[in-house]
């Protein structure tokens, strides 16, 4: 049986997976939640600092979700000193624009913004993190992407991470010595069925689900899993 690790997307924290099953590794990725950010982000820098933390290194299956997804296809490279033997890469923007780019430099650039209490603060974390509607603000799992310092409050994302870039999906699916499956919700603005058939023989999309799939049905992925760990 293959060992579950779950990776996050840009903003979120582990804990947008507790709806999934056990046992399975849903580290906070570097940056994140209670993970130490680093100097700089790369996709390669990212993916060193999570392959260095994982407890399990060979026959793994990791399901990633739109940075996790870029991570996952990194780690499965065989550059880490990791052995993947699956990875599912959920809702990654295969596609950018100069504009989008430029968008993303510009917040990583800006300095960490500070909140007077818990709720604006948590109402910005479920915005950045595409969250917005499908978590109860005053969830406790909400609290892992946020900060309390002398009764002020900031995300705990460093703003530095927006800055990580576009992933070239082609060379990385060419690289990965894992089985890998694209995957997207029907209703996900940031991919389509025709971006992904492009990049991949191996594709899915979910009926009725957007960019965060994984939390709006964690079953709908129960038979991929299930199949990817028993293998």
């Amino acid at each position: 049986m293959g060992s579950l690790v779950l990776l996050h997307g840009l903003g979120a924290t582990g804990r947008v997976w507790d709806g999934w099953p056990q046992p399975r590794l849903a580290r906070d990725l570097p940056g994140h939640g209670r993970t130490a950010p680093l100097a700089h982000y790369t996709f390669e820098s990212m993916t060193a600092a999570l392959a260095e933390a994982l407890p399990v290194r060979r026959g793994l299956v990791v399901v990633g979700h739109s940075l996790g997804g870029v991570l996952a296809l990194e780690l499965a490279s065989g550059r880490y000193g990791v052995q993947v033997d699956r990875v599912i890469a959920l809702g990654v923007k295969v596609s950018w624009t100069d504009a989008e780019l430029a968008k993303a430099a510009a917040l990583a650039q800006k300095e960490v913004a500070w909140f007077d209490s818990r709720e604006e603060a948590a109402a910005r974390y479920l915005k950045v993190s595409g969250l917005q509607g499908l978590v109860d603000p005053a969830d406790e799992s909400v609290d892992e992407g946020l900060q309390e310092v002398d009764g002020r409050w900031r995300l705990a994302m460093d703003p530095a991470t927006f800055g990580v870039g576009a992933p070239q999906m082609p060379q990385l699916i060419a690289a990965s010595q894992a089985d890998v499956l694209l995957a997207r919700g029907e209703l996900d603005p940031m991919n389509t069925d025709t971006d992904l058939a492009a990049l991949h023989d191996q594709t899915l999309t979910l009926p009725g689900l957007g960019h965060n799939a994984h939390v709006q049905a964690p079953s709908a992925f129960n038979h991929l899993h299930a199949q990817a760990t028993h293998t």
